[in-house]
């Protein structure tokens, strides 16, 4: 088993959900309110105007990164369809802009169901 784990732009969380439903994947967590910055400075409005060359945009990046609103989306699923759930995550949040995002993989020791109690790749709602 296996947690994938992807930290996403708020925008692109429904059409994330959508595209992993229809490949398949029903179960899923996911958090908001967090927030977070790479290693480049963030702010979309902002930028904007820094890429049209305004001076007061580009005043306003300051020297310091800004954290962005973002969201976390977990799924576990087995071992097979790590590659199915990363693509899915890929095609739905790639811009080709800094802020796609990230995902980890992560390994699971156990599930378990807590109403029955049964463990394994049978609680996954797979």
């Amino acid at each position: 088993m296996k947690c994938v784990m992807a930290i996403i732009r708020i925008d692109k969380m429904n059409e994330t959900k959508r595209a992993l439903r229809d490949a398949g994947i029903s179960s899923m967590t996911a958090t908001g309110s967090v927030y977070g910055r790479g290693k480049g400075l963030w702010d979309a409005k902002v930028l904007e105007g820094v890429k049209a060359g305004q001076p007061e945009a580009i005043a306003l990046m300051g020297e310091e990164p800004r954290m962005r609103p973002q969201r976390i989306l977990q799924v576990i699923i087995p071992d097979k369809r790590v590659t199915d759930v990363v693509d899915t995550i890929i095609d739905c949040n790639r811009t080709d802009s800094p802020g796609d995002g990230k995902i980890f993989v992560m390994p699971v020791g156990e599930a378990i169901r807590v109403r029955t109690g049964e463990s394994g790749d049978s609680v996954l709602d797979i």
